[in-house]
């Protein structure tokens, strides 16, 4: 009887700190919340969150600090945007011209390059537009354009949507039509429905390997412009701006050192045979 009673109690005190948990996290906007330690901080990314880099990093990071980090699901000019506005501590995003104003304009320090991917430009694969033979990216625009095939854009002001909007000017197209599809959606997501549809997408090489088995109806069609090269920085607040600075710019420092690196450089190649993202060391060659 008294077996059964501690049995019932301890299910009880489970349930009630796993809705703790998860009302603390709906409060803060995080989309997941790592660790358990009495200090908390709040780190806005996208793809390092959706693929489960971040988490790799926050459980090693949180064990030695006794941390805990909420993390809220954003692009980078939505990430930046709730940096500005004072509601995360630390943002790990790839819009170097907007990382560098941001510092310019002192809502931002410690601007520290953490590592690389690349974007891929996929497609149906019969290549209606035939951009496999392009010269560039812009030149692949131009013939996604001159084709009038479906092109999905994310148009969520994104690091990925800033980049693909920037290769469109180098083409001098203002893109617009039903041919344009813009999903106001993240990355795999829209990955999802490019395949779908079978339209044409630019997607970073890191969401590609981790999701191409699921994607039969779409291949790389083009990659290797040095533009498509995707360099990821980290930021934090000012000193003293937000209750959670100084454990975000430990973690800056965490993600820069030894540890962070190689987990960086290795992370997916378990799973995938391949990393995934290029550690610091190798992503400084295309700074500008």
């Amino acid at each position: 009887m008294n077996d059964l009673l501690n049995l019932r109690t301890f299910g009880l005190i489970f349930s009630i700190l796993l809705l703790i948990n998860t009302y603390a996290a709906a409060e803060n906007n995080c989309k997941a919340v790592f660790g358990s330690g009495q200090a908390t901080f709040r780190l806005a990314t996208g793809s390092p969150g959706e693929l489960g880099l971040l988490e790799v990093l926050a459980d090693i990071f949180n064990k030695k600090h006794g941390t805990t980090i909420c993390w809220v699901k954003a692009g980078s000019g939505k990430s930046l945007k709730l940096l500005h506005q004072k509601k995360v501590d630390l943002v790990m995003v790839h819009a170097p011209s907007a990382e560098k104003q941001a510092v310019k304009d002192g809502w931002a320090i410690s601007r520290t390059l953490i590592g690389s991917n690349e974007f891929y430009i996929v497609g149906p694969l019969k290549d209606p537009a035939k951009i496999a033979s392009a010269k560039s990216a812009a030149d692949a625009y131009r013939r996604i354009f001159d084709a009038k095939a479906k092109f999905l854009s994310r148009g969520d002001n994104s690091g990925t949507n800033k980049k693909e909007l920037a290769i469109w000017k180098q083409a001098g197209i203002t893109p617009s039509g039903n041919w344009y599809i813009i999903t106001k959606d993240f990355m795999m997501a829209t990955l999802s429905k490019a395949n779908e549809i079978e339209g044409y997408f630019m997607t970073d090489s890191s969401t590609w390997v981790a999701g191409k088995k699921s994607l039969p109806k779409l291949k790389v069609l083009f990659r290797g412009d040095p533009y498509l090269i995707n360099t990821y920085h980290a930021l934090c607040q000012p000193d003293n701006a937000t209750k959670g600075q100084p454990h975000a710019l430990k973690f800056i420092k965490f993600l820069g050192a030894k540890t962070g690196q190689n987990i960086i450089s290795n992370y997916g190649k378990k799973r995938f045979g391949k990393a995934m993202y290029n550690d610091a060391e190798y992503a400084k060659q295309f700074e500008k």
